[in-house]
Parts: structure tokens; sequence; C-alpha cells
């Protein structure tokens, strides 16, 4: 290969700092990629719909017509889940905990966790196939070799943990778009609530007014009033919303649905109530942000505002003395 023999330190920092640069721009830039328009979500919505449905169907047809590209994805999956099960890692795809963090990512497909596990042992693969090619190629190596275990080890971990990493990512970019809007959606729901509709018939007007302001919440709000419809436990949809969103707001919500269905009392003032706390608590985390504000503006002032103001004010002085 023409320039590998000659290869030398610098040109291999460079190599590594290129690839440093491209792995953090995808590990913080993807999640800001993902620009999913209202028709998208209104179909997972309606593809929620006719799942559920056709499992309330299910009794009555139970043989199912199986489309070619069921029939794909169902191979891929099953190829992968071969794969995991010859490493021994099929217990990993049963963690409640995984499912959890994969949905409140909008992960909600039944093979998200065979995907999900099978990208980090292929990432940890592909990881240490390319640190151990950086380091092979690297003629003068002048580091021991611990330090060349230490690198591989490094690649095969920074591939293990990037899907991690992404999936985090994108958890708490929902987490924030949602929770920005919870309250908002809120007032709407005291609205409908006072107005006479029923929590389902409310949960789809929601879903089409905050559709613009927020398509994340819209869309788990969509779900919620689809399992509503289909689910025979009430309380398993609400418990399915608040597992979906992991917003501390949305569990209150759940439970005080499912307290005002057990107990029946009014819908319409426990929401009232609820909705004045959580706007009560957006402002208050408004205030505290502008409160620390002042404390996080002295490091930068000091860096960058004061050395410049002391360039201006003190630099034509030392140049007259200079030019003494």
């Amino acid at each position: 290969m023409l320039g590998i023999d000659n290869l030398d330190a610098q040109t291999l920092v460079v190599w590594l700092a290129a690839l440093g640069a491209f792995a953090s721009i995808v590990a913080v830039g993807l999640p800001l990629l993902n620009r999913d328009s209202r028709g998208s979500r209104m179909k997972t919505i309606t593809e929620r719909r006719r799942e559920l449905g056709r499992r309330q169907a299910q009794e009555n047809a139970p043989k199912a017509k199986v489309t070619l590209r069921d029939s794909v994805k169902a191979s891929r999956t099953e190829l992968m889940k071969t794969i995991l099960g010859k490493l021994n890692l099929t217990n990993l795809l049963s963690s409640d905990k995984l499912k959890e963090q994969l949905a409140q990512a909008g992960f909600r497909q039944q093979s998200a966790a065979v995907g999900f596990v099978f990208s980090r042992v292929v990432g940890a693969i592909a990881g240490l196939c390319l640190a151990l090619f950086l380091v092979s190629i690297w003629k003068n190596f002048p580091y021991p070799f611990m330090v060349k275990v230490l690198m591989i080890s490094g690649g095969g971990m920074i591939g293990f943990f990037l899907p991690k990493i992404i999936v985090t990512n994108l958890a708490q970019k929902r987490q924030t778009e949602m929770t920005a809007a919870f309250p908002d959606a809120m007032d709407l729901m005291v609205i409908c609530v006072e107005a006479g509709l029923s929590i389902e018939n409310t949960f789809d007007r929601l879903t089409d007014e905050i559709a613009e302001s927020s398509p994340v919440l819209a869309e788990e709000i969509g779900l919620a009033s689809a399992e509503l419809a289909y689910l025979s436990e009430r309380r398993q949809a609400y418990e399915n919303f608040a597992m979906r969103t992991g917003l501390p707001a949305v569990k209150s919500l759940s439970t005080t649905l499912m307290q005002s269905e057990s107990y029946g009392t009014p819908v319409a003032v426990a929401l009232k109530v609820l909705a004045n706390e959580k706007r009560t608590e957006r402002m208050s985390i408004a205030e505290k942000k502008a409160a620390a504000l002042p404390a996080q503006l002295t490091v930068p002032m000091i860096v960058f505002f004061l050395p410049v103001l002391f360039l201006v004010v003190i630099g034509p002085a030392v140049i007259q003395i200079i030019n003494l």
C-alpha cells in the first residue's frame, strides 16, 4: 500500500484525530438529524392501532397473512438471534430496563432489543479491528506493548458503547421536548375534559392540536389513545404511556387518571391541580436557571472578555513605552 511504509507518528495522530472527530459528530449529531415528519408519526399511531386490532381479532383469524417484507424482517431478526444465542447473549434481550430505554428513544418494535444488542456486538468487533489495523500499520510504534493493547481495547470499548450513547441522546432529546410542551398539553386536557370529552377523545384531540409544537408528545399521546381503545386493561395503557416517556410528569398524570377511574373522583379537578403544579414547576425551573446564569457567565467572561479588555486598554500604552 502506498504511504504505509512511510507512515510516521504525526500522520497517525492526524488520522486518529479525524477518527475521533468523526465519532464525536456521529454520537452527538446523529440524534439531531432525526427529523420525523407529522405524517410518519401519524403513521406510527395508525400502525399501533392496527396491531392492537389484529391482536383482538387473532382468536377469530389465527392464521394471519404474512407479507414478503414481514418475512424478510423476521428472517433477519432470527439470524441476529441465532448469532446472539451462540455468544450466550440472549438473556440480555429479556431485560425490562433495556426495553424501557429503547421505548423512550422511540424504538418500539419487537426486534429493537435484538438489533440494539447485535449492534453493540458488531460495534465492539469493528472497533477492535479498526484499532488493530491502525496500530499494525504504524511501523515504528514508540510505546510499549501494553499501550498497544490498551489502544486496541479502547477501540473495542468505543464501538461497544457507541449504540448506547446514540440511544441515550435520542431519549434525552425526546424527553426535553416533551417536558417543554407538557404543561401546555395539560391545560388543553383540562379544557377538553371540562367540555365533556372522554379521556380517549381528549387524547385524540391533543394529538391533533400539539402535533406541530411537539410531534414527539403528540405521538406518545396518540399511542396511549390507541391502547385505551383496544387494550382490555386501561391501567396497562396508562402504565405503558408512563414507561414510554420516562417523565415524572407523565407518571403523575397516569397515576392521577388511574386513581380517578378507581375511586370515582372528578377527572377535571385532578387534572386542573396537576396542570397548575406542572406550570409552577416549569416556572421554578426557569427561575433557577436564570438565577444560576451570572455564576455560569463568570468563567467565560474572565477567560474571553477580560484579556481583550486589558489588551485594548493597556495595549496602546505598552506600544508607546516600547517605541521610546
